[in-house]
């Protein structure tokens, strides 16, 4: 629905836009941000008869996360409602692009517009479509935490330290609208997936051995079931993933001094130090003693 009223500035909002010539002087004398760097970021709070209208598109990238209330927003032919817990990221498009809050309950949203050198691939790299719609996601308290400092840095001036430092902070941002899983504080996370169960289980086990069978057991599931699950989730068996955490222990324990190759191996749950060698130059293209030598030096 088109909106006939549109407000500019809301009661409690926050909003800084960077001037297009900050931007371009950022990348050119510090060309690790030109991948991606944000040029506007806002929070608008029950945004009552917010509107944009965009008929050219938008050159940058829109991140919308929505708190509370509802809105909307169309490209092309395309109309979606943006409900709470959901988050939306409108690819950089020439299309005809509208947005706003709903009329009865307007959105409260935290937003981010962020562009690139070369957008096209970035979006592409990581599945951001025209299409995509709004996606759910449970409450985000680590995103809006780098917000708050993405906001703050910004807030405190354009200087190269704080552009440099929230343009950095951008990317963990992201990161937590596209794996949300991977931010959920780790209590959460061992409730809710019982992959990430099994590789805290794991952890707790470094020192000793563990089956795909007795894995399976702890959830009630099939060995074939849970190893093809686990897979799908981490890349590889699961059984291969316990011995990958064991030679990452491993790597630690061998940045210690006067500590012995056959003490590293018992500690990891390996009796015989000349298997463990082998499995470590294995994984690690060098010996457990070139290793630590190397360390030394």
């Amino acid at each position: 629905m088109v909106r006939n009223k549109r407000r500019d500035g809301f009661e409690g909002e926050k909003l800084i836009s960077l001037p297009e010539a900050v931007c371009t002087n950022l990348v050119k004398n510090f060309p690790a941000t030109s991948q991606i760097y944000i040029t506007h970021i806002g929070y608008f709070p029950k945004a009552t008869f917010h509107h944009r209208q965009r008929r050219n598109g938008c050159r940058d990238n829109i991140l919308i996360y929505c708190m509370r209330g509802k809105g909307w927003y169309t490209i092309g032919s395309n109309h979606y409602v943006v409900s709470p817990n959901e988050f939306v990221i409108i690819p950089a498009t020439s299309e005809y692009l509208r947005y706003g809050a709903d009329d009865e309950d307007p959105w409260t949203i935290y937003w981010v517009h962020f562009s690139g050198k070369d957008m096209g691939s970035f979006n592409t790299s990581f599945g951001i479509g025209l299409t995509d719609g709004p996606r759910q996601i449970p409450l985000n308290e680590k995103g809006l935490e780098i917000w708050d400092n993405m906001f703050r840095s910004l807030a405190m001036g354009y200087s190269t330290e704080n552009l440099c430092n929230a343009n950095f902070l951008l990317y963990h941002f992201l990161a937590t609208f596209l794996y949300p899983g991977k931010h959920l504080p780790e209590k959460k996370q061992s409730e809710e997936n019982y992959i990430t169960q099994s590789i805290l289980h794991m952890r707790s086990e470094l020192h000793g051995k563990l089956t795909v069978e007795e894995m399976a057991a702890r959830h009630k599931l099939s060995a074939s079931y849970f190893s093809t699950q686990f897979r799908k989730a981490t890349g590889m068996p699961p059984i291969d993933y316990f011995i990958h955490l064991k030679i990452q222990k491993a790597c630690q324990l061998l940045y210690k001094d006067n500590i012995k190759v056959k003490e590293v191996a018992e500690a990891i749950g390996y009796e015989d130090p000349y298997y463990f060698s082998r499995l470590f130059k294995k994984y690690m293209n060098v010996s457990p003693e070139q290793y630590k030598s190397m360390r030394e030096k």
